[in-house]
């Protein structure tokens, strides 16, 4: 085990501490309250890149290089964040307002389909959007050592590089139906402040999953 790998675990430690402990936990709810698109952002910055972190850990057995652009990384991640609360809010608020005029559901039975119609439409709707974003600016970054030059985006010259049978035939295909709409329908059922945690959390366990089922 690298020192690296301490680190690691001193972090996943530390955020787990955050919701295990009373005070902290409580400290979180607050500042949920007060500040939602600063956690949302700082959630996703921290957890998602600590995500892509671990799946290079597991191919180049590092945590860090030049290419992956840790800064970059973390930026991307964390507006996305901000995108995935508002959508969260948005198709919550709206589908909860088309089909369930009296609100959210009282019974077992209709909280689950209620959480299942916000995940389904949301996912149909927005996360191809949100994968395709994300393949665009990794590609990016890639592309450029590791850095986010901003004047030298060009969408259509990345959107030429991208595999299309395996975004269609995999990303989007597979991974919506499969694992997203099924984990985000139990997802909505949580409190508010813990859905886009438990977001940034399920995105390193299938990036994980897949990088781990295809180095074997």
């Amino acid at each position: 085990m690298k020192r690296s790998d301490l680190f690691a675990i001193l972090f996943v430690v530390s955020i787990l501490m955050i919701f295990i402990l009373p005070e902290s936990r409580l400290t979180y709810n607050l500042a949920y309250e007060k500040f939602p698109i600063v956690l949302s952002f700082l959630k996703f910055a921290l957890l998602a890149t600590f995500g892509e972190m671990l799946i290079l850990r597991i191919f180049r057995g590092t945590y860090n290089e030049k290419k992956f652009g840790l800064l970059p990384k973390t930026i991307v991640w964390g507006v996305l964040g901000i995108s995935l609360y508002f959508a969260f809010t948005i198709f919550y608020g709206g589908v909860t307002w088309l089909l369930f005029e009296d609100g959210r559901p009282e019974t077992a039975a209709m909280k689950l389909i209620h959480s299942f119609s916000i995940s389904f439409f949301m996912n149909i709707f927005y996360a191809p959007v949100l994968m395709l974003t994300h393949h665009v600016t990794d590609r990016f970054i890639l592309n450029n050592n590791g850095r986010f030059p901003v004047r030298k985006f060009q969408t259509m010259a990345l959107l030429k590089q991208i595999d299309w049978d395996k975004m269609w035939g995999f990303v989007i295909k597979k991974t919506i139906p499969f694992f997203w709409i099924p984990v985000h329908t139990i997802t909505f059922l949580l409190p508010e402040q813990y859905r886009i945690l438990i977001a940034a959390v399920l995105s390193i366990v299938l990036g994980l999953f897949l990088a781990t089922s295809k180095k074997k």
